[in-house]
């Protein structure tokens, strides 16, 4: 996709591992101009750098989606450093597991809620005037779990159905100004960002709990392409595999199949 985004600004949350990493490489490499976002501002120096030898330019910024003042100076300092913005990429993210009545620490509910879905309603708002401004995009990192509950991911499917919901309607009131939205419904994605996982008693968990096995799973690299092919072609939303556009038309047609599918699905996988 050499030059597809051509001098596009695009600012990517969660940018420094697994899927946002990801992503700023491969928008960089299409000539876009990135702006890596995330608390973790060492490792976004290295994946800028990544950035800069395929070919794009980069820029770091620090950025706490939880926290609604941070979501603002993100986005301005991003603005202020490139003159603009095109494409707002919200993909950070938080994972958690454990069935309700093994949760010991309910706040789990409001950090998952807060990190998923209001710091893309936050970084949306205040990124809104520039996107209007350059008849941008935005992009949503949701999950097939935006789809459908799954047993032991209450919170997390929680968060992920809000944000379907949420870009779902912005969607309608932005057309006339221009402004595309693409919400992204990846299934399971090998990567290296693992250790933002929950476990009931609200400790991180690492990797133990979302290993999968060979063919369980698409590459970071393939989900990436993938949703950057969309983004390209200002899609409305993407589900990535045919077990999902098959797992959506089940849920229509037969509710408590798939039911048993997450379960059995869930046992499997941890």
């Amino acid at each position: 996709m050499s030059g597809v985004f051509a001098d596009r600004v695009v600012l990517v949350t969660g940018a420094s591992s697994g899927i946002g990493a990801e992503l700023s490489r491969q928008f960089a490499a299409a000539g876009g101009r990135v702006v890596l976002a995330s608390r973790d501002t060492a490792r976004l120096e290295e994946v800028a750098a990544e950035c800069r030898v395929k070919g794009g330019d980069a820029h770091v910024v620090y950025l706490d989606v939880s926290i609604e003042e941070s979501c603002k100076e993100a986005i301005e300092a991003a603005v202020a450093h490139y003159g603009k913005l095109d494409i707002l990429v919200n993909n950070a993210g938080l994972r958690s597991h454990g069935r309700l009545d093994e949760i010991t620490d309910l706040s789990i509910y409001d950090t998952i809620m807060r990190v998923n879905y209001l710091g893309a309603v936050w970084c949306t708002a205040y990124a809104l005037p520039h996107l209007k401004q350059s008849r941008g995009q935005i992009v949503a990192i949701a999950s097939l779990q935006s789809w459908a509950g799954v047993p032991t991911r209450s919170a997390y499917c929680a968060s992920k159905h809000a944000m379907m919901g949420f870009f779902d309607s912005i969607r309608v009131e932005l057309e006339d100004d221009g402004v595309s939205v693409t919400v992204i419904y990846p299934s399971f994605v090998y990567s290296e960002d693992n250790a933002r996982v929950i476990a009931p008693d609200g400790t991180a968990v690492g990797d133990r709990a979302v290993r999968r096995r060979p063919g369980d799973a698409m590459s970071a690299q393939e989900c990436v392409r993938l949703t950057l092919n969309a983004v390209a072609r200002r899609k409305r939303h993407v589900l990535m595999t045919w077990r999902a556009k098959v797992g959506r038309v089940l849920k229509l047609v037969s509710p408590s199949l798939v039911d048993r599918l997450t379960k059995a699905a869930v046992r499997g996988k941890g």
